[in-house]
């Protein structure tokens, strides 16, 4: 997402995409008789090690991808997609976006790299070794986050729908409502798939949620509003910038570690969650 600052929740959740699967674990009945959901379980964390990252990466995506950190980034004139090495060091071949392309999320499935754009309806595939453009994609909405589970790739647009897509050709499998006690959730940005569950950033705020791929219920939060000051980096962004706001979650499976950061922020956090 882009160079303003919005946060939003959306109508109350009266019913959802796929309101027929209840959680009974994580719901309650009043004495009116009517379910309940219940509060997203908070997550803590700790944090492992502390990267140096370019502040003129406009963070739109980020990926492992065996043992290198691919990021894709924004603005336009500025988007680029490049790879990091496991001290996450750039190095090789970096793909500049012509105007008018907004970069924004990125993803790799089946050996392509996926990168979708803001507002230009047009997601790029590339060859994940090479970086060689494949081809392209239409997209008829905006593209903001992307991640994959083993058969489709997740689409986020800033709304509270993830879109469960085709990865050949995008056309739309499944369109999942995200809620939690209050309502739906919009601003759903960055994405990243793990052990059957979806990690988003809210766009604007320090909090990761955790989503049920199956419900669209947010059953964790992350709280990440203290993450630069226990890294020991005194940064400012929104003093600096109201876009340059958490955005980046790229999980490492042989470390079981997550690697967080945020739009131009000078350093990547890798943290376990516990």
């Amino acid at each position: 997402m882009k160079k303003y600052l919005v946060v939003g929740i959306g109508l109350l959740v009266i019913a959802c995409n796929n309101s027929d699967n209840t959680d009974d674990a994580t719901s309650s009945t009043d004495a009116a008789g009517n379910t309940a959901i219940a509060a997203p379980t908070p997550l803590n964390y700790s944090i492992q090690n502390v990267y140096p990252h370019d502040t003129s990466a406009y963070t739109q995506g980020l990926e492992w991808y065996k043992n290198k950190l691919i990021e894709g980034t924004g603005l336009r004139g500025e988007s680029v997609l490049y790879q990091m090495d496991d001290q996450l060091k750039p190095f090789g071949k970096k793909v500049n976006l012509e105007l008018p392309y907004f970069g924004e999320g990125i993803t790799v499935f089946d050996g392509k790299i996926y990168q979708l754009t803001w507002e230009e309806h047009t997601v790029f595939v590339y060859d994940a070794t090479t970086f060689k453009k494949i081809k392209t994609i239409n997209w008829p909405y905006e593209g903001w986050g992307l991640t994959h589970n083993d058969t489709a790739l997740i689409v986020s647009t800033g709304s509270s729908n993830l879109y469960f897509v085709n990865p050949n050709d995008f056309s739309i499998q499944k369109t999942l409502g995200v809620f939690n006690q209050y309502g739906y959730q919009s601003m759903l940005n960055e994405l990243e798939y793990v052990d059957g569950e979806i990690f988003a950033n809210i766009y604007g705020q320090n909090n990761i949620i955790v989503i049920d791929p199956n419900s669209g219920k947010i059953t964790n939060t992350i709280d990440c509003s203290n993450l630069l000051a226990q890294a020991k980096v005194s940064y400012n962004p929104l003093f600096i910038d109201a876009g340059y706001v958490l955005n980046g979650i790229a999980y490492r499976k042989s470390t079981d570690t997550y690697f967080l950061t945020g739009k131009c922020w000078p350093i990547v956090v890798e943290v376990k969650l516990n």
